[in-house]
This record gives C-alpha cells, structure tokens and sequence, in this order.
C-alpha cells in the first residue's frame, strides 16, 4: 500500500526530520500534536488540551474525516495529578470535540516534552471512510 507523508503547516507545524501524518490506505497515523508556538504555550493545561485537540480534529477535517473518525489516542501530559485536577474541564472539552464518539485513549505521564511551556501532546490513529 502507497504511503503518503502529509503536514499540515497552517494547522500543527511539524519539525524537519519527521512527517506529522502519514496515509497508509484509510488509515492516518498523526505525529503528536502540542500547542507550540501558539498563545496557549505556557499557559495552563486545559487551554493547551484545548489547541491540541483543534489541531487534531482540524488535520483529520482536512483528510475528509470527522472527529468520530478518529479511533485511537495517546495523551502525553507532564503530571497525572495535574491532569486530574481538572477532570470536569477536560470531559467538557472532550464532549465538545468528540461528541460521544470517544476514541479510545491511553494517559501517560512524561518527564518533559519537547519545549518549556508544553505540558501535554497528543497523537492520533484514525480511520478515514
């Protein structure tokens, strides 16, 4: 099956060693997805979980798809407890960019991630019709 290397630069600008999507068939594979270089950096968690999902759910709209479409995540963020201080703000933000159609999710704590400022990155499996 061809593969094809897709960025998004309008929507989450990837670096220059790696592709942010990659279409295998129906199947899009996104590179993880943070609020870099927009207003929510360094601000606080839920205004980044914010921009990072918009950035997700912007690339898979542009390949044709719907946030329902989107069948599996993986949530990077900097402090579990943190994460969880804010459990009725993330499910808001969920309900508003899945709308009952939950991709399956899997929370992992990191250390860092790539700049100061960043406290959670998202990557996405999704399955385009």
């Amino acid at each position: 099956m061809e593969k094809i290397r897709k960025n998004y630069p309008d929507i989450a600008p990837s670096g220059p060693t790696f592709s942010r999507g990659v279409r295998v068939g129906n199947l899009l594979f996104i590179a993880g997805c943070t609020a870099r270089g927009t207003d929510a950096q360094g601000k606080g968690l839920m205004e980044q979980l914010r921009v990072t999902l918009d950035r997700i759910t912007r690339i898979v709209g542009e390949e044709g798809g719907t946030p329902g479409d989107i069948v599996k995540i993986t949530t990077f963020v900097t402090s579990i407890p943190g994460w969880r201080a804010h459990v009725d703000e993330q499910q808001a933000l969920f309900n508003e960019f899945f709308r009952g159609d939950y991709p399956a999710n899997t929370l992992v704590e990191i250390t860092a991630l790539a700049e100061d400022g960043l406290d959670v990155e998202i990557e996405a499996i999704v399955e385009l019709g």
